[in-house]
Formats: C-alpha cells, structure tokens, sequence
C-alpha cells in the first residue's frame, strides 16, 4: 500500500537539523496504525535523489541493502523499528536522526548501520513497512535533502587579518598588565620564602 505520507526536514529551527554528513527527520507518527500488526516493522530507506526511481523494495530481510553498500548501489536501509513505535499511542522523540552512527563500517556490513552520509547528496528517504513475508506499506519518497558541505581546509586564508590601531594599543596595555601581576606574584612568592 502506498502512504500519503510524505517524510520531510522539520521545518522548525533546530540544532544540527542538517550537518555535513546527517539530517533529522519529522517522527512519522500515526502514519502506519492502519494495515500493520504488532510484529511488523519499519524500515527508512535512504537513496541518492537520482537513484530513487530505480530503488526496488526488499523481499525478506535477507535483501536489505545495507550501509556499505551505498557508493555503489546507492540507497541503503537503516533504522529499523517496531511499528509500534510510531502509533499515535506511544511517547515519541522529536525528530529521527539520520547518518548519526559514527561507529558505522566496522562491522563487516553484516547488519543495519545507520551511519553517517558520505556525500552532500542529494539524498531522498521514504518508510517502508515490512511484515514476515515482504513489504506491506511505504511512504512516498521525501523531496531532495541535500546536506551541508564541509569547509574545505584550502579556502582558509592562512594570513592573519589586519587588526586596527585601537586594537593593537589593548592588546599591549593588557599584556603590560599581565607582566606586571606576574612580577608582583613572583616578588610575594619570592619574598615569602625567605621569612
């Protein structure tokens, strides 16, 4: 079955919404009360925004795409959760974070990793609910998310920036202050000693 629901950035300000490698994402709650049972589960695909389209749901879990693969069939499913956990009944976190394993890749990609985003993307997600015998529900997919890119270390200009006269003046007065405590403590300490 297919979902009208639609997953999406939360369009709140929040910190770290979108970094250079994760995003968070809207809990899709009450979205997938109708037509699951108890033991199904829910999965978050993530594709690249131009490999979408060519994306085929899994047939068991044996066929999930996992995390390593992603460079070369780029889409990966992650975050794999009781649909119970987002009826409208149960307490909710605000936000879903995707890419927000770091420990990800060291574990052979033998199981689900939810790890950090090799690229600014664009990436596209959409929920997929998978029972004992495949797939029984998915979201649409999201619109494009692109990440935010790293500052390059090369675009840092390695010249200190000119300071004005009124700052250079501070700077000496307070660095005349400070040797001037530094001798006075040292005196006190010196002539302590010799009592």
């Amino acid at each position: 079955a297919l979902l009208p629901y639609v997953p999406r950035v939360p369009p709140t300000t929040l910190l770290g919404k979108v970094t250079a490698t994760t995003f968070a994402l809207e809990m899709p709650c009450c979205v997938f009360d109708q037509d699951t049972d108890a033991s199904d589960v829910v999965w978050l695909v993530v594709a690249f925004a131009n490999a979408s389209d060519a994306f085929r749901n899994p047939r068991s879990r044996a066929d999930v795409p996992l995390y390593e693969q992603l460079p070369t069939a780029h889409s990966y499913m992650t975050l794999e959760t009781v649909v119970t956990a987002y009826s409208c009944s149960a307490p909710s976190t605000a936000v879903l974070r995707v890419g927000g394993d770091t420990a990800c890749g060291g574990q052979g990609g033998q199981d689900p990793c939810n790890g950090p985003l090799p690229s600014p993307g664009p990436y596209r997600v959409k929920f997929l609910v998978m029972g004992c015998h495949g797939p029984k529900a998915e979201t649409r997919w999201s619109d494009p998310i692109l990440l935010r890119r790293a500052t390059s270390p090369t675009t840092i200009d390695p010249a200190p920036t000119r300071r004005g006269s009124d700052v250079v003046v501070i700077t000496c007065i307070l660095a005349s202050l400070g040797a001037a405590l530094a001798v006075a403590v040292l005196g006190a300490v010196g002539y302590g000693g010799c009592l």
